[in-house]
């Protein structure tokens, strides 16, 4: 057998892999909230390359589906909180099934390009690369598919509390997450080569530690600031919590109270703020008019709109005259929460489950951004902050500060809210943006473009923020070339795979 046959071997055996998997599963969990250690995302990586190494397609896919299943298992347990395990299990084994299919490229990688690329450079930068970018091909295409996919735990959003954030505003979430891998595929490769006998080769991994530790953030210019206000009423705003008329608005409004008399120049409320539509409910409409009135700015509020036989999940700007001519409706309502695709194949499975969702939110087209006097504030709607082309197109279209509207009341005790409050975080470091993140129960937070806190409000507690939010203009390389670089990394990963497989068979 030749050298480079013996290096295609696995170098786990199977029953080794497979709780290597399982363990790489956890502590990538670990590094997202509630525990947030951020550092276990890079052995985590290693495990779980360590376990493809040398698989074939049963193996990879064996690997690939204890990690991704137990990972997505715990990562969104959160989903069974009030509609018990059946939504949870389904959305683990579909995410845990599709990222079993989009790891096998990864163990194809290794076996592929060890044959095609034999020498040093080739184990210790080519092969890295293309394993980097089939990361980040598998969470885009995770991100993307079905039904408008699940970017929830792209392993760069882990790094919201880490010196590595800084990197997304040049790189994008999805570079930072690719360098991220990078590293750690180099670092792999340094010990099966043994490289430490030749300091040269070190070099690469440790100018890339040195990037990933100490990139300072991508300069963005204060243009002013906006005197913000934004309200958490803790209200009845659960799909299942018991509430009487117009309680909503009611725990909106008496937590809007205390701001009677301040300066304000905008009130945000959250998603699910309102009881009713008050483009066809005059009573809702007349107290929002009022609550505007008395704060004495416009009253950013979200609730479910109908318009042309159809519903939609709107934020409108509210104004003390009582019109709303600026909205925004959400982007990707939530398969399964918001809507049933495909719904008389699942209402035949569990009946009783999708009878629970009576309305079917229409995904919006209208921009993600408001205007209050003269300043283009962004939106993202709860999930909407997790999908890249909602913030890139309010950044395009000017926006110099983000507003998060968000209902968590759902998933209350849960460490939902703070994954969510952690993406928020990341986005502001990534676009340069202070960004107001206000929930319906918390936690909502007042955050800064290099990504600390202003001012919070914890869960469960009603209350209000008021403060002068820093705006800020000028794009940042992460918003302009992340995109771009993203699908460089895509369809350069694939290319590259299917290159080192016509490559390798010559040889």
């Amino acid at each position: 057998m030749t050298d480079s046959r013996a290096r295609e071997r696995a170098l786990l055996p199977l029953w080794a892999a497979v709780p290597a998997a399982a363990l790489a599963a956890l502590l990538m969990d670990l590094a997202y909230p509630e525990a947030g250690i951020w550092i276990l995302a890079f052995p985590s990586a290693a495990l779980l390359l360590l376990s493809l190494i040398g698989r074939r397609f049963g193996g990879a896919l064996l690997v690939g589906l204890v990690y991704g299943v137990l990972f997505f298992g715990m990562l969104v347990s959160w989903t069974s909180r009030y509609l018990g395990p059946i939504p949870w299990a389904a959305l683990s084994v579909v995410e845990g099934g599709l990222t079993a299919l989009a790891l096998v490229p990864t163990a194809l990688a290794y076996r592929w390009l060890l044959r095609a690329f034999p020498g040093t450079a080739g184990r210790l930068f080519v092969l890295p690369v293309v394993v980097a970018a089939l990361w980040v091909g598998r969470e885009v295409f995770l991100g993307s598919w079905p039904y408008g996919g699940f970017p929830w735990a792209r392993i760069g959003m882990s790094q919201a509390e880490s010196p590595l954030a800084p990197l997304s505003s040049w790189v994008g979430v999805s570079g930072l997450g690719f360098l991220m891998v990078l590293l750690v595929a180099m670092l792999i490769e340094v010990v099966r080569l043994r490289a430490w006998r030749r300091p040269i080769r070190l070099v690469a991994p440790a100018v890339l530690a040195v990037v990933l530790l100490f990139t300072p953030l991508f300069p963005t210019s204060v243009s002013g600031s906006m005197r913000i206000a934004a309200v958490q009423g803790n209200g009845p705003t659960g799909y299942f919590d018991e509430r009487e008329p117009f309680s909503v608005i009611q725990a909106q409004t008496d937590a809007t109270a205390p701001l009677y008399g301040e300066d304000v120049d905008l009130l945000v409320w959250p998603e699910g703020s309102l009881d009713a539509d008050p483009f066809q409910n005059e009573a809702i409409a007349r107290r929002m008019t009022l609550v505007s009135t008395r704060v004495g700015a416009p009253l950013l509020a979200n609730a479910a709109t109908g318009r042309d036989d159809r519903y939609y999940n709107t934020s409108m700007l509210w104004n003390s005259d009582g019109t709303a001519e600026q909205t925004h409706d959400k982007r990707h309502p939530v398969p399964f929460g918001e809507y049933v695709p495909d719904r008389a194949f699942y209402n035949a499975l569990v009946p009783d489950l999708i009878g629970l969702i009576q309305r079917e939110y229409t995904p919006g087209t209208n921009p993600p951004i408001v205007e209050v006097g003269g300043v283009p504030v962004g939106l993202a709607i709860c999930f909407d902050v997790i999908y890249d082309d909602v913030i890139t197109e309010s950044l395009n279209n000017g926006a110099q500060v983000l507003v998060f509207q968000t209902n968590n009341a759902d998933f209350r005790g849960t460490d939902e809210n703070l994954q969510q409050l952690s993406f928020a975080r990341m986005r502001a470091i990534e676009t340069g943006r202070s960004v107001v993140n206000i929930s319906t129960v918390g936690t909502s937070q007042v955050i800064r473009s290099d990504g600390s806190t202003v001012t919070r409000l914890n869960a469960d507690e009603a209350g209000a923020m008021l403060e002068d939010v820093e705006l800020r203009s000028g794009l940042t390389a992460g918003v302009v070339l992340g995109p771009w670089l993203q699908l460089l990394l895509v369809w350069g990963g694939l290319g590259a795979l299917v290159f080192g497989w016509w490559r390798a068979r010559r040889r």
